[in-house]
């Protein structure tokens, strides 16, 4: 804290937390520790890159004023986070119920004989914190896995809840996939079976009509209708 004998100033360094592309604002309190009203002035060596609110204004005695400082967004960080802009505080004692608009540029001229202090504040800036690293639920690739705690005490594993289930799955459907295999293996052998048998009674009833002379017989016109109902199910 500065402590003049017209104005105290708080704090006595004015500290931005850096952001890039983001305005950014601190504040500073003063305090009139007289009986008289307190005219006050804030100037900077850097107009353009701060806005300050009020820059002009009366403290009342024994009573406090906050001034807020703005500063501009920025598009890059300094070198080393090193800051030479400064700010001025000039306090006068002001006439007994003045306001902001009897102030004049008169008012802190040390030559007219007015007494006049000054305050001189630096600027520093702060890094902005780093947001804690957010836990992940599951354990990473190369990592142990990760511990809970139940109820009763005892310790287990994520992990080794996860695994065994997805391996159960797995199993599963390699099971069902085997058994689905199996079934239609066999219904091809039958039918496979069943077509040898067909052919093998055609031949035979072929056979015997050549033996008697006579015409294809309607038992072997259907055989053989059923023979190639059957090998068309076969290719498909």
């Amino acid at each position: 804290m500065s402590t003049g004998e017209l104005l105290s100033v708080e704090p006595q360094e004015l500290q931005f937390q850096l952001e890039l592309k983001k305005q950014i604002s601190c504040s500073m309190q003063l305090t009139n520790k007289t009986n008289n009203h307190v005219a006050f002035k804030v100037k900077t060596t850097n107009p353009k890159k701060y806005c300050v609110r009020p820059n002009t204004g009366v403290v009342l005695p024994h009573s406090t004023c906050d001034v807020t400082v703005t500063m501009q967004a920025q598009k890059e960080a300094p070198p080393d986070m090193q800051c030479k802009d400064k700010f001025l505080l000039q306090s006068a004692v002001a006439s007994h119920g003045a306001t902001t608009k009897d102030i004049t540029p008169v008012l802190f001229n040390k030559e007219s004989g007015n007494q006049v202090e000054e305050c001189k504040l630096k600027v520093s800036y702060v890094a902005p914190a780093q947001p804690p690293s957010p836990v992940r639920e599951g354990s990473e690739e190369g990592s142990s896995p990760r511990a809970s705690i139940s109820e009763n005490g005892t310790t287990s594993s994520t992990d080794s809840v996860v695994v065994p289930r997805a391996y159960t799955e797995s199993h599963e459907k390699t099971s069902e996939t085997k058994a689905l295999i199996a079934k239609l293996t066999e219904e091809k052998n039958s039918a496979i079976q069943q077509y040898n048998k067909l052919h093998q009674e055609l031949e035979l009833l072929r056979r015997q009509g050549n033996k008697s002379g006579g015409g294809i017989p309607i038992i072997y016109v259907i055989l053989i209708g059923l023979l190639g109902i059957l090998l068309g199910y076969l290719v498909k």
